[in-house]
């Protein structure tokens, strides 16, 4: 695991972000820290939508619960 400090080239943008971002008195490293938490999280939920989707798309997937459901169908009581 990667643990120390770390320098980047903010720009406008980022500037900006920062100040609203401690504007309540945050602390600047824990806000980057936070915001790059949240980013990561982000990406993989992406991920995960992203291979849901293909799975709810892929058609061996969709026969086979297509079987699964008509296997099923016939052991219901009513």
């Amino acid at each position: 695991m990667l643990v120390g400090s770390i320098t980047f080239r903010s720009d406008e943008t980022s500037d900006a972000a920062l100040r609203e971002l401690t504007e309540d008195g945050s602390d600047r490293s824990e806000v980057i820290r936070r915001a790059l938490t949240e980013a990561a999280a982000r990406r993989r939920a992406e991920r995960l939508r992203a291979q849901a989707q293909a799975l709810a798309n892929d058609p061996d997937d969709l026969a086979e619960m297509r079987r699964v459901q008509a296997e099923m169908a016939t052991l219901r009581a009513w």
